[in-house]
């Protein structure tokens, strides 16, 4: 175990220890662990090594290639859980792995949930996280129109990296993450003005889009928001350095 120790904190692994423990844990026998360790120390998410990521108390499946759930997209999951009651119905765009959709169905059972996200191996791997229907397609492209105008809750996990910033992630994420999941364009908001834009034509009165932005982003998020006409609101969260931008649909 200390040699594993010393391999992963060579390998710039900075909570080594905690990292060889759950490796070590995960793998079912000494082959097995070599192979983990060696992809870790190679620069794989830890998240894919291990093949899940623990989001708001549950344990998400994950592969190679599929965007890893960060902590302060909790932010976004716990509030658009907030906004749902059973019988709500919840869209979860750019889902990925379906974290987000997976954790509002499980704090609120009874939801009608769907998620959409356009990279195929994300939606492989949402359509074994989420109970649910999951689209493959662009945005909402690929939703049925029955439910337009129905949406209680329309949440979007949408890449917002400006694309300069891309090449300063740190490299597991840039180099393992598919650049779809992250590249936001120019300003970073090229796909949520997207999201924005049509969100009124799919959300029932008084439902509600909420997405996950950068501090910087926010107010240029808002004016968006508020050009679209909703009603714009920004919830954070400190500890973890999170940013949801939120819009009802005024009802009438």
């Amino acid at each position: 175990m200390t040699s594993v120790v010393s391999r992963l904190r060579a390998a710039g692994c900075v909570f080594a220890e905690d990292e060889a423990r759950l490796l070590a844990e995960a793998a079912a026998t000494p082959a097995d662990l070599e192979d983990m360790v060696s992809r870790r120390v190679a620069g794989l998410p830890l998240e894919q090594v291990l093949g899940w990521v623990e989001f708001l108390g549950l344990r998400i499946a994950l592969v190679p290639g599929v965007f890893v759930p960060r902590r302060r997209t909790e932010l976004l999951a716990s509030h658009a859980a907030s906004l749902a009651a059973r019988g709500s119905v919840v869209v979860d765009l750019c889902c990925g792995s379906g974290a987000v959709g997976a954790a509002v169905h499980a704090a609120v059972p009874g939801i009608e949930l769907s998620a959409v996200d356009i990279e195929p191996a994300a939606v492989r791997c949402a359509r074994g996280n989420i109970a649910g229907t999951v689209y493959e397609g662009d945005l909402y492209d690929p939703l049925p129109d029955s439910l337009r105008g129905r949406v209680d809750v329309l949440v979007a996990n949408a890449p917002y990296v400006p694309s300069d910033a891309v090449g300063l992630m740190p490299p597991e994420a840039r180099l393992h993450e598919p650049l779809v999941a992250l590249d936001g364009g120019a300003d970073g908001l090229d796909v949520l003005r997207r999201v924005i834009r049509d969100a009124s034509s799919w959300l029932a009165d008084g439902g509600h889009l909420l997405f996950e932005t950068g501090t910087r982003q926010a107010d240029a998020a808002v004016e968006t928001v508020a050009a679209a006409g909703l009603v714009p609101d920004v919830v954070t969260d400190e500890d973890l350095a999170a940013t949801v931008v939120v819009g009802r649909r005024s009802g009438g």
